[in-house]
């Protein structure tokens, strides 16, 4: 563990160089951006305006300034809005990491046990219909699922499920949540479903399982004992990938709905050029993505007796 967390630290080291390095290759900052909108020309003001930000520092001192900041918990002022950082982006990662979670449980509620009613009833009825299930949810992008979400609530109930303010309340809070949350849900529910048939179907093949039908064990003992536990690697690591996936990836969800989360935040400020809010919205991305790679290697531990961390 010692030396898994010491190399997740030094991921994150050389993930910050890279965020630093590529938003300073991008053409243009917010100076830039100002004067062009504006329309002004005078360099004096357009100097100026650099030396406040800092933009006019070497590059090597501002990633200094920015790491330094980092790690005493000040993420610098926002050019865009002129406030803290911390206070532009706190407010907005409870708001992600709901949809996230609930996408998330969606899809391995429904993936996981779908996936191994399909393996254990292969090639029946119900084995087709969630099969073509999974290709539907695979083949449909998440925001044209979310438009038809949109269009069938104002048809049937009259009204649009967006965000408006934050709700009050658990049941208010699940039901603005829940609905973009399905739709990013369904996609991965179907890609966790596939995943975990045909890994079931894998394992339902090997010798050790043919040796306990042997003895006289039963069906339910093989499919949920022997057979899933060996089968859930493959899908622990997939529920892995999902988790940071979605706490990164919900731009155009968010956007559908008029969610003011993170990853709809991170386009804004890549917009405007604003160096402080990149780099801390793609840096708290990168932890989680690192954070959970982490807790996956350790769940790997306790599925997998053979897995040894200690060599």
């Amino acid at each position: 563990m010692v030396r898994r967390f010491g190399l997740m630290m030094l991921t994150l080291f050389g993930i910050s160089i890279i965020i630093f390095v590529l938003l300073r290759l991008t053409p243009g900052n917010i100076a830039d951006i100002l004067f062009d909108a504006g329309g002004f020309v005078d360099p004096v003001d357009k100097k100026r305006i650099e030396a406040d930000l800092g933009l006019d520092k070497p590059l090597p001192v501002q990633y200094y300034r920015w790491i330094s900041g980092l790690a005493v918990g000040d993420l610098g002022i926002s050019y865009q809005t002129e406030r803290p950082a911390i206070q532009e982006i706190l407010p907005r990662i409870p708001i992600t990491a709901k949809i996230a979670s609930l996408a998330l449980i969606i899809s391995v509620v429904l993936g996981v046990p779908f996936g191994v009613i399909s393996a254990v009833k292969q090639n029946t009825r119900l084995d087709y219909i969630l099969r073509v299930v999974t290709l539907s949810g695979l083949s449909m992008p998440s925001f044209w699922l979310g438009l038809l979400i949109l269009m069938g609530f104002v048809h049937f109930f009259g009204t649009i499920p967006i965000y408006s303010s934050e709700p009050t309340g658990f049941w208010n809070t699940l039901l603005m949540y829940a609905v973009p949350a399905a739709a990013v849900g369904f996609r991965s529910s179907a890609l966790l479903m596939r995943l975990t048939r045909s890994s079931m179907l894998e394992v339902m093949r090997q010798d050790y399982i043919r040796t306990a039908r042997s003895k006289g064990a039963s069906e339910t003992t093989i499919n949920y004992y022997h057979a899933l536990k060996n089968a859930m690697l493959p899908v622990v690591t997939e529920i892995g990938i999902e988790a940071a996936f979605l706490f990164g990836g919900l731009i155009v969800i968010e956007t559908v709905f008029n969610i003011p989360g993170v990853a709809r935040f991170l386009v804004e400020a890549v917009r405007w050029r604003d160096y402080p809010m990149v780099q801390n919205l793609v840096m708290f991305i990168a932890i989680v993505v690192v954070t959970v790679n982490f807790i996956v290697d350790m769940i790997y531990a306790a599925l997998d007796p053979r897995i040894k961390y200690s060599d």
